[in-house]
């Protein structure tokens, strides 16, 4: 295979995928890793992708770069999915006790199963400052919806502001389920938006038990604002196993890996 054939599967997997690892890529086509280090650098100088620690992101991935929610749903949703209906084992059969729902793609579809649930003696008590996943509760039989109201943000669907920071630093939820746009080693989970980071970081220090919701494309991804500390979660669901550093950095962190 010539270098040039090599270079647009190479950049057509980081379109689907969203990021790709240079000792796989190596395996695939059966050359070294330095061969494949060789392509990410010339699809890098092309202005095609970035590279990143062990391999590469797509380009569009940079730190202010926020997608909006609609695109955002389509975008990888069987893994979204998967994710989601993992997560619910947080929760356990029983269905008791109170949970916070983050804004976002993978919240959303956990949302949406929550729906198809058999209501339990004791309904759970469900918050959210997501439009889009208070939209989707309302009136489920066995749940009991709090909305936390405020500015609300066109491209999330989110509330944000003081107003918002300040109703949910009043909360004490048993269990949060957290949206992330990055997680990385040393930055560790992130987000475009000052105003959303400030309502993920009050959801996170309210909550007794944090669950992450990321899929495999936000691994090693470091947006602009970090709003936790990989030391702040309980657990992070995903569609893969993450990168060799980032897994070492979990575990030292003592965080539980779920994949899906």
């Amino acid at each position: 295979m010539y270098a040039t054939e090599r270079q647009q599967l190479i950049e057509q997997l980081i379109t689907s995928d969203g990021r790709v690892v240079v000792v796989d890529l190596a395996r695939r086509f059966g050359v070294t890793t330095e061969t494949v280090r060789r392509d990410l650098d010339q699809l890098e100088t092309a202005g095609l992708v970035r590279r990143v620690h062990g391999g590469a992101v797509a380009r569009t991935r940079v730190s202010t770069v926020e997608t909006s929610f609609a695109e955002r749903t389509q975008r990888r949703s069987d893994a979204k999915l998967a994710i989601a209906a993992r997560a619910l084992d947080a929760i356990g059969a029983d269905g008791e006790g109170s949970v916070y729902i983050d804004a976002g793609t993978t919240a959303a579809a956990l949302a949406g199963l929550l729906t198809q649930r058999s209501a339990s003696s004791h309904p759970l008590e469900i918050v959210t400052h997501s439009m889009t996943v208070a939209h989707t509760l309302a009136g489920t039989a066995g749940l009991s919806l709090t909305a936390i109201g405020g500015r609300v943000r066109g491209l999330t669907a989110a509330a944000v502001g003081a107003q918002t920071v300040d109703a949910i630093s009043r909360l004490r939820p048993d269990l949060a389920f957290i949206g992330t746009n990055g997680v990385s080693a040393s930055f560790g989970l992130s987000t475009p938006d000052p105003d959303e980071a400030a309502v993920k970081r009050a959801i996170i220090a309210s909550a007794r038990r944090v669950v992450v919701l990321a899929d495999a494309e936000k691994f090693d991804g470091e947006l602009l604002v970090s709003f936790g500390r990989l030391v702040d979660l309980d657990v992070l669901v995903t569609d893969a196993e993450p990168p060799a550093d980032l897994v070492a950095a979990l575990d030292d962190a003592d965080v539980e890996v779920w994949v899906a």
